[in-house]
Order: structure tokens, then C-alpha cells, then sequence
């Protein structure tokens, strides 16, 4: 499988809106080579790397795909919307949204090899966030190399506006409500990400310093769900409200794209 074609039809995928057939298994190397292609291919557009997210955090989903460590994709600048203010979703093609921490980052972090108090004087501040999935590949018939392939089904992303520092915090007692027109879908806990979302920065900030690729000051963050992730459709208002953090809302707006 030419990586580079694969990651074309994918990139095709985002325009026409029209998701490709499910990709067979690949070793992981080549799905992140396809997925590096579409984040060169953003870049040479004018596109801005912003920051990563960790998906597969939780036992559940790493039990569902039979894998035993996340995944990772990029976000772009042109993934992030405001806090309450309209998004279309014909912007999406099969949408789904979930709860999380966003940690922004204060200054680099590279590893391998990063301990936890490394990670922590990292951090500027966390905001409660909403990570909006997608997934280019029809029916989210995906594999573990499936996602990755598709920047881990990477979609967009909706921050809070009241940033918290750390000190004092204990991410994994955070609780969490999600809410959907008004009616509570989810709850959940930090704890449920890898044990702490600390956790999953540490994790990327390794995984990515295998590649030399080093986490930068101003980065966002997103080390993966609270909660199971929900569907979203054109109307929905989605609300995530966040122990000690705060709350996020995404509104999806009706009709098309404007």
C-alpha cells in the first residue's frame, strides 16, 4: 500500500465529503507515514500545526481495537472553534464529540524520558474542551492503523475560556457531565485516562521524542476522553461541565455550510 495514495484519498475524503472504504491493516509505521503525508500536505496549504491529541486512552476502546498503548494525531489551526459560537456541521462527515482536558503547553517538552514533574512545569494552564471525531472512513469502520492513518480521527476542537493552573488540581478526581440539548448523556472521571491525563501528555511527549518531534510552547493538548463519545447532528448543542474547570459548549449549527 503506496502511503502517499492513500493518504491523497483520505485528503480527497475532507473535500468531497464523501468517506473511503475501510483501509485494511498496515503496520503502524505506515499509518503514520499517511498520516504525516496529510499533515505536510495541511502545512504546504498554509495550515498551522497547533497541537497533538492522544486517543485509545481508555481500557475500554484499547480493548475494543485489542491494542495496549494510545494512538496520536495533529491538530491544525483550522480546527478550533469558540466556545459556544455556532460551528456547522456540514463541515463534518460522520461527527462524534467527547468530553476532555486540554492542557496548553508553556514551554517545550521532548522526550523520552519525561517524568511527571517535567510535564507538570510545562504546563501554562488546562481548560475544559470538547474534541469534536470524525472519521474519513465509512460507517467508523476503523482499526487501530485505520485511525492512526486518519490522523486518529481528528475532527475539530472546542475550548473553554477559563483557564486553570494546576496547582492544586488532582486531574483524576475531575468529574464530568455531558450534556446534549439539555439532557445529561455522560459522566465520567479523569482518572478514566490512563489513570491521570497527565498520564497521556507524558506518553505523547515520549512517543513523539522517538521521532525527534519535540511538544511546543502554546501547543493544545488533548490527552483523550472522559467519557464515551456521543453523536452529533445538525441542532445540537453540546455541553461538557468539568469538575473544578468549568464548561464548554459546542452548538452545531443547522442547514449548510455557509
Amino acid at each position: 500500500m503506496d502511503p502517499e495514495s492513500v493518504a491523497a484519498a483520505l485528503l480527497d475524503a475532507y473535500a468531497t465529503k464523501e468517506p473511503i472504504a475501510p483501509l485494511p491493516d498496515m503496520p503502524i509505521e505506515d499509518a503514520y507515514a499517511i498520516q504525516r503525508h496529510q499533515v505536510q500536505a495541511w502545512v504546504a496549504g498554509g495550515a498551522v500545526i497547533a497541537g497533538h491529541k492522544v486517543g485509545l486512552t481508555s481500557a475500554a476502546m484499547q480493548r475494543q481495537l485489542g491494542v495496549d498503548q494510545p494512538d496520536y494525531g495533529h491538530l491544525m489551526d483550522s480546527m478550533f472553534h469558540t466556545d459556544a459560537a455556532p460551528i456547522s456541521a456540514a463541515r463534518f462527515l460522520q461527527p462524534r464529540i467527547e468530553p476532555e482536558i486540554a492542557f496548553v503547553l508553556k514551554r517545550p517538552l521532548r522526550g523520552p524520558g519525561v517524568t511527571a514533574a517535567q510535564a507538570v512545569a510545562a504546563v501554562d494552564f488546562v481548560l475544559p474542551a470538547l474534541e469534536i471525531i470524525d472519521s474519513r472512513i465509512a460507517d467508523w469502520k476503523i482499526t487501530l492503523s485505520g485511525t492512526i492513518a486518519d490522523n486518529a480521527s481528528s475532527g475539530g476542537v472546542v475550548l473553554g475560556t477559563r483557564p486553570t493552573a494546576l496547582d492544586g488540581l488532582d486531574l483524576r478526581l475531575a468529574g464530568c457531565l455531558l450534556h446534549r440539548n439539555g439532557r445529561l448523556e455522560q459522566t465520567g472521571a479523569a482518572g478514566a485516562v490512563l489513570g491521570s491525563p497527565l498520564n497521556a501528555l507524558i506518553w505523547l511527549a515520549d512517543k513523539l521524542g522517538e521521532t525527534g518531534t519535540t511538544l511546543e510552547a502554546g501547543h493544545v493538548i488533548l490527552p483523550g476522553s472522559i467519557t464515551a463519545a456521543i453523536p452529533v447532528e445538525p441542532g445540537d448543542v453540546v455541553t461538557a461541565t468539568i469538575a473544578g474547570l468549568g464548561t464548554v459548549t459546542a452548538d452545531f449549527l443547522k442547514g449548510p455550510a455557509s
